[in-house]
């Protein structure tokens, strides 16, 4: 049966998933990079930029999870980059080049209506104005029998988590401090949505959490 799930997320010791003052230099906000140091140097990344080598192990064996079964996705508009309000043009296409690592179908919340854009690789971004639940209907149409995959930022699995639409989450707790910036978890309840603990493992650059329903 398909899931709604989070996977690969980065999460600080003390609670944080984005740094401070997110900006074009600083997609994931000041020092906020520190939190995905446990993927940069996996043989999934390296593919994914096109690299060869690259570990393998405990971190990579999560990465190759995150992406297995995903029938479409799901985005914020600060995942999919840093141009605020209406669109100015159609110039920006994301983060990732003309060949972005989804492979499926994206969707983008926005308040702004954009055409779709089709990518190389089979990505086709699709921005959607009608808030999360239009969104997941539209990814779950998409994927099928697959899962759909909420990539974050940090307020867009906050909504879905309070909505009760999330049915897995994997988090890799980095071992860095980010003193502010946007607190994943902070005000929700987990163990009332459901979520219990189902697996931890360590590795040497982060703590792999999986919380499931």
């Amino acid at each position: 049966m398909s899931k709604v799930r989070v996977a690969a997320f980065g999460m600080s010791i003390d609670g944080f998933s984005a740094g401070p003052r997110q900006s074009l230099d600083n997609p994931l906000g000041v020092g906020g990079m520190s939190l995905m140091t446990w993927f940069f140097p996996t043989r999934t990344f390296k593919q994914m930029q096109g690299a060869d080598g690259g570990e393998t192990g405990v971190d990579d064996d999560f990465a190759v999870r995150g992406f297995a079964n995903v029938g479409a996705w799901i985005l914020g508009r600060n995942m999919f980059g840093p141009v605020r309000g209406p669109w100015p043009d159609d110039s920006w296409k994301g983060w990732w080049g003309d060949e972005p690592p989804y492979h499926v179908p994206v969707f983008v919340l926005t308040h702004h209506a954009r055409e779709s854009i089709a990518m190389q690789g089979g990505t086709t971004f699709h921005f959607v104005t009608g808030g999360i639940h239009a969104a997941l209907d539209a990814a779950r149409k998409a994927a099928g029998d697959r899962d759909v995959r909420i990539g974050g930022g940090t307020n867009t699995i906050r909504q879905y988590l309070q909505a009760g639409l999330v049915d897995q989450m994997h988090l890799a707790l980095s071992p860095t401090l980010l003193g502010q910036g946007e607190a994943l978890l902070a005000g929700i309840d987990l163990p009332a949505l459901g979520f219990k603990c189902t697996e931890h493992v360590a590795s040497p650059n982060a703590m792999h959490v999986v919380l499931s329903k």
